[in-house]
């Protein structure tokens, strides 16, 4: 359990944690792969979420995903990008959680992703959470916790178990 102390120190405020998805970048179902390779070129991102027309989570779409799409063992086939939709080959097993998400699932997620969607009970995107936030709630804890509380050095006993 996250103790009310560090986590009001790591998450500045939740509002400022979730990055609410109008304002982050991602492709539809019905889109081409050339479409999704523009958007993530030129925002210079290795994965965005995509959305079908509702705008419900339907999975990521990667660059490693869309080369491996259009690459065979010879050669790089680029004229493929606009003939394959993104909702053909993207991964459809991503981390995801919903509004009341805990903390501690959150931070276990993030060691393997950079970014963990946010869906409402329907499955309605409402946003992201980035690695990037939660390390710089991390940095504020490092220069600012001592500094903030007094901390008291405990003496741990450990319990040797015979094998």
């Amino acid at each position: 359990m996250i103790g009310e102390k560090v986590k009001k120190l790591l998450i500045e405020s939740e509002s400022k944690l979730v990055k609410p998805a109008e304002k982050v970048a991602v492709v539809g179902v019905k889109n081409g792969l050339d479409h999704a390779l523009l958007l993530m070129t030129t925002d210079k991102y290795a994965v965005v979420p995509v959305l079908d027309a509702r705008s419900k989570m339907r999975g990521l779409i990667s660059m490693p995903i869309i080369m491996q799409t259009i690459m065979d063992i010879e050669d790089v086939h680029f004229e493929k990008l606009g003939e394959i939709k993104v909702g053909e080959v993207m991964d459809t097993d991503y981390p995801a959680v919903t509004e009341d998400f805990e903390l501690e699932d959150v931070l276990r997620m993030l060691v393997n992703h950079a970014f963990i969607t946010v869906v409402d009970d329907k499955g309605f995107f409402k946003g992201i959470i980035t690695r990037s936030e939660i390390l710089k709630g991390t940095n504020r804890i490092a220069h600012q916790f001592e500094k903030m509380y007094c901390v008291k050095e405990i003496e741990i006993e450990t319990e040797i178990v015979a094998q």
